[in-house]
């Protein structure tokens, strides 16, 4: 009875399965000390055998009970040990990333910069954050959830516009939404700050679209530009964008602007490279053009002043998708692969 209690003890206090199992053996098993006792009550007297039942009994359902919980909570802990062993984060940072900023060596071959450096998405955000905060622009933040005011109205978008339709936005039952643009924190970062101005902000987007080349959440970056009085011009905007657009893709990309509409800006612009597969020959990508549209700009239309309360300005603005631009830059074929964590894609990086 007395070794029954000392290997109880000794289960209380077990560490692994293994060591487990062998207690099991010792307490349970055929030839085990609980199985001794049990045999050793058939030579007993009557009242004796009563009273040792008992306590035998007693003991048992300690065993029974503690052996479950231990069990459970060793393998539980084991489970936990191999998950976090075998996990992969595949964004992880690693400090030994050699990244490259405005006026270095430009990342012509990522895979041999380092071990990882992180989602593609993640990196592209990274060098153009790079490049406009290395020229003064702020990086500016806002929420996911929006209003119709700051998505939609105050960007020169009233009820009824037709350009809404080409937003395609997932609504609340509140009339709040999704914002389909980075737009509305241009419009937050003027209601709080007064000109001059120079700021980019990026993050997610919602729209609904999923194909080859569009996908339901998406990442852009926009910029916004804005002095006092009429010093702004388009040149100033175009001579920007040129720069950028050949510190992403090379100084030998030629940079083009195409007369377009956008309800906040006027005049406004879509502003193509030349296409980074063919270099301007024509071929499947480019649709033989030679060309290939990367974002929108233009001179910011005086409503949206207007709507922020700002008078006596002129200013620019930019928009891209960040996306677009991982897809250009390092030949990813398809939008949705930065959304499936595949490996084979993931490990290029």
């Amino acid at each position: 009875m007395e070794e029954l209690v000392r290997l109880l003890e000794l289960l209380r206090c077990v560490k692994d399965t293994k060591e487990l199992e062998n207690l099991r053996v010792a307490i349970g098993g055929k030839n085990g000390v609980l199985t001794s006792l049990f045999k050793e009550l058939k030579d007993m007297d009557e009242p004796l055998k009563k009273e040792q039942a008992a306590k035998i009994n007693k003991l048992k359902k300690d065993y029974d009970l503690l052996l479950e919980s231990k069990k459970s909570e060793l393998e539980s802990l084991e489970l936990d040990k191999a998950m976090a062993k075998e996990s992969l984060d595949a964004s992880l940072f690693n400090a030994t990333t050699q990244f490259y900023t405005l006026g270095t060596k430009q990342d012509s071959n990522l895979h041999m910069q380092s071990i990882s450096e992180g989602h593609p998405i993640h990196r592209m955000q990274d060098i153009i954050i790079d490049y406009f905060t290395n020229l003064n622009f702020s990086l500016e933040d806002g929420p996911l959830i929006e209003d119709d005011f700051h998505n939609f109205e105050a960007l020169n978008l009233p009820k009824y516009h037709p350009a809404r339709d080409m937003q395609d936005t997932f609504y609340f039952k509140d009339s709040r939404l999704l914002r389909t643009h980075t737009s509305p924190i241009q419009i937050r970062t003027m209601e709080s700050k007064k000109p001059p101005l120079r700021m980019i902000c990026t993050g997610p987007t919602f729209r609904r679209d999923y194909d080859l080349t569009h996908s339901p959440m998406f990442h852009q970056v926009e910029g916004l530009v804005v002095e006092e009085g009429d010093n702004i011009s388009f040149a100033n905007l175009k001579y920007l964008l040129e720069d950028f657009l050949k510190f992403i893709f090379g100084s030998e990309t030629e940079v083009r602007f195409r007369s377009s509409f956008f309800p906040f800006t006027e005049p406004s612009a879509e502003v193509d490279i030349s296409c980074v597969f063919c270099k301007g020959k024509g071929c499947r990508v480019c649709s033989q053009t030679g060309w290939l549209e990367v974002l929108g700009c233009g001179i910011v239309d005086s409503n949206v002043f207007k709507a922020v309360g700002y008078e006596g300005v002129s200013g620019y603005a930019f928009g891209l998708g960040v996306e677009r631009l991982a897809m250009l830059k390092w030949g990813i074929g398809d939008l949705r692969s930065f959304f499936e964590t595949d490996l084979r894609l993931l490990e290029q990086f």
